[in-house]
């Protein structure tokens, strides 16, 4: 069989689809008036050369920002763009495509960063074509951005009618859902975003916080902990996963979250005070005092105002140079009896001393009853150890009275490392009960130890 006529026709037919194309390639594209056969020079010489002659041609205009913009040169595309549609007219929309020099106006000052000069140009190809993909997906983006998230998922379901998989809108709809507290909602479309791009790890981050809010606990850890080595997303990460698991007591955990989270580089101030702040707050649950202070004299040395780093800087450099005071306020409640029973064994000088009887009530206070007997008397004292550092009211002391006639004591002493209130004063002074206040307490504090070694 002779091949040579069919190569001789593939080849006659290869021939005149290149010559269609190139024709094809050479012409305006229906686009504007003229011919652009010259390449990319002649048609910006032969726009100067008709700008020379009106500053305000149209199609000399679109065809210079046409070039400017196929060749992503930004900044002259958009003032080439501006300066046609400030000058155009209806007849000159009618001689060129108005809708395209709107978009490629709006696309090149988005590239500039340029947000109200892009929002008003997509805003006004959005006039001409309102099913255009990437004007309202454009559109919807910035929206976005000024907050406006009501406006950014309408405008998002609109572009997403024309690419219904697209993972930007996908993930621009689940991140405006999110922002207006729709976590189940908003998780749908992110997941589907994730799902087409995977390396998203803003909305996987995203993704999380909608299952925290949403108090899908365990899925939003498993992702913050898969995100903590990010460098990006894991401080953040860190954060969220610690603070959850210090809401859930499991201090031990939350330490790791924040202690990786204060690993990375270049975090941002905001999160760096905070992973800080709340690391010390979560030595303190754990009554580490040790650790605690250093990082909130560092919070202090950076940010002096931050929430009650001060407050809590005195209070617990105070507990720390004051083992007692410690146990007293913060101790376990059985190193806090245990110290307790030893104030009351050392309370009278040379005296016998009996424990009766001790209650605790949860970790607010203590009340120990004891036979005291001296040289001079004998009686049955009983004896309440408030922890609260505030101001003690009368209800308390009145329960701490009404304790007293149940079990027959004859004497009251009531000791916090606070203060009592005038009415606490009041109702105190026609009744047998001493009242005692933290610098008594710390002066009791100080030498108890000494005083109950002196007895063994």
């Amino acid at each position: 069989m002779n091949m040579i006529p069919i190569i001789i026709g593939v080849v006659a037919l290869v021939l005149v689809i290149s010559i269609f194309f190139l024709i094809i390639g050479h012409s305006h594209g229906g686009l504007g008036i003229g011919k652009r056969s010259k390449g990319s020079d002649a048609i910006i010489k032969d726009a100067n050369k008709r700008l020379a002659q009106n500053p305000d041609d149209p199609v000399a205009l679109y065809d210079l920002g046409n070039v400017y913009f196929d060749e992503q040169s930004w900044d002259k595309a958009m003032k080439t763009f501006e300066h046609l549609i400030e000058h155009m007219t209806a007849v000159d929309q009618q001689r060129i495509n108005a809708f395209q020099a709107y978009l490629r106006y709006g696309l090149s000052a988005r590239k500039l960063n340029m947000i109200e000069q892009a929002y008003k140009g997509f805003s006004m190809a959005r006039t001409y074509r309102q099913d255009n993909f990437e004007v309202n997906y454009e559109l919807g983006s910035l929206e976005f951005e000024r907050k406006n998230y009501e406006k950014a998922i309408q405008l998002l379901q609109h572009a997403r009618t024309q690419d219904p998989d697209n993972p930007a809108v996908l993930r621009q709809l689940g991140h405006s859902l999110f922002r207006l507290k729709k976590p189940k909602e908003a998780m749908n479309f992110i997941r589907k975003a994730i799902d087409i791009a995977p390396d998203d790890k803003e909305s996987l981050y995203t993704l999380a916080e909608c299952y925290h809010e949403a108090n899908q606990v365990e899925q939003a850890i498993r992702i913050f902990n898969h995100l903590r080595a990010d460098p990006v997303m894991g401080p953040n990460s860190c954060l969220i996963a610690g603070t959850i698991h210090l809401e859930t007591r499991q201090y031990e955990t939350a330490i790791q979250d924040f202690e990786i989270g204060l690993r990375h580089q270049n975090i941002k101030a905001d999160i760096l005070v905070e992973l800080r702040y709340k690391l010390a707050t979560t030595y303190i649950k754990l009554n580490n005092i040790g650790k605690a202070i250093p990082i909130l004299k560092q919070i202090q040395a950076e940010n002096s105002n931050y929430k009650d780093v001060s407050l809590l800087l005195k209070k617990y450099l105070e507990l720390n140079a004051n083992r007692n005071l410690q146990t007293f306020l913060i101790g376990s409640s059985a190193d806090f009896v245990a110290l307790c029973r030893k104030i009351v064994i050392t309370y009278f000088p040379k005296a016998k001393v009996k424990i009766s009887n001790i209650n605790v009530h949860k970790s607010e206070w203590a009340d120990i009853l004891a036979e005291i007997d001296t040289i001079k008397w004998s009686d049955l004292i009983m004896f309440r150890f408030i922890r609260t550092q505030g101001s003690i009211g009368e209800l308390i002391v009145r329960d701490f009275h009404s304790h007293l006639k149940d079990v027959k004591a004859g004497k009251g002493i009531c000791i916090t490392v606070g203060t009592f209130t005038d009415e606490a004063r009041k109702y105190t002074e026609a009744r047998l009960i001493d009242l005692i206040e933290k610098d008594r307490l710390q002066v009791i504090l100080n030498s108890v130890d000494a005083k109950a070694a002196a007895l063994q």
